[in-house]
Order: structure tokens, then sequence, then C-alpha cells
């Protein structure tokens, strides 16, 4: 299902009505829908912050509507790394923990889509 006529249906939009948002006809949002034309990268970003959703949930790459920032969980995990006095960590090793930390965070996000992720504490 395309995602466009998807939010435009649950905010009870018309076409005409959400081609005054991104400036264009009713026909191009009809297009849009149908994709017979693509979004261009400024209209994607106009309509996923109007819905409140990421633009990957919009292009259909994920069935997140808006995951939770990850540069949270980040900051957690350097502070507790030095709040344990692990003084001695390189930048090489840091690099690493933040790869480790990502690939976690992202996998989590794909197994438990529907719940509250869990933040690390």
């Amino acid at each position: 299902m395309n995602r466009i006529k998807l939010l435009r249906d649950e905010n009870r939009l018309n076409q005409a009505e959400l081609g005054k948002i991104l400036g264009v006809t009713s026909q191009a949002i009809g297009l849009y829908e149908n994709e017979k034309r693509r979004l261009d990268t400024k209209d994607a970003s106009i309509l996923a912050d109007f819905f409140d959703v990421s633009l990957d949930y919009l292009m259909c790459k994920t069935d997140i509507r808006k995951p939770e920032k990850m540069d949270c969980h980040y900051d957690k995990i350097h502070t507790n790394l030095f709040a344990k006095d692990y003084i001695n960590i390189t930048d090489e090793q840091l690099k690493q923990i933040d790869t480790f930390a990502e690939y976690i965070l992202k996998d989590n996000l794909k197994i438990q889509p529907a719940k509250k992720q869990k933040k690390i504490s």
C-alpha cells in the first residue's frame, strides 16, 4: 500500500487538501499515490514532517513510523563507560563500541517494532 494515501486517509484529507500543503494539484497527489510519479526529496521531507513520520516510513523502507532517536542511547553508553573509569579507551575502541551499539539498537527495532523500545540505562 502506498503510504501517502494511507497517511492522507488517516488524517482525513482529500487529494486537493494535501496538494495545497505541497503546492501541487490533486492530480499530482493522485500520481504520487498511484506511484506514477516519484516525490522529490524536498516534498518527501515536507510530507514526513507534516504526518510526523520518518522518511523511511513514508518511502516504505520500514514499518516503524518514527523510531526513537539513537543519539540519546549513545550518550548513555559513553557516560556509563567513562563513569566506570575506563580511562584508557582508544578512539578506535570507542568507534567499535558505537558501531556495535548501533547494530544492537537497529536489530532491536526490527525485532520489536510494535513495542515501545527499552532505553539503555
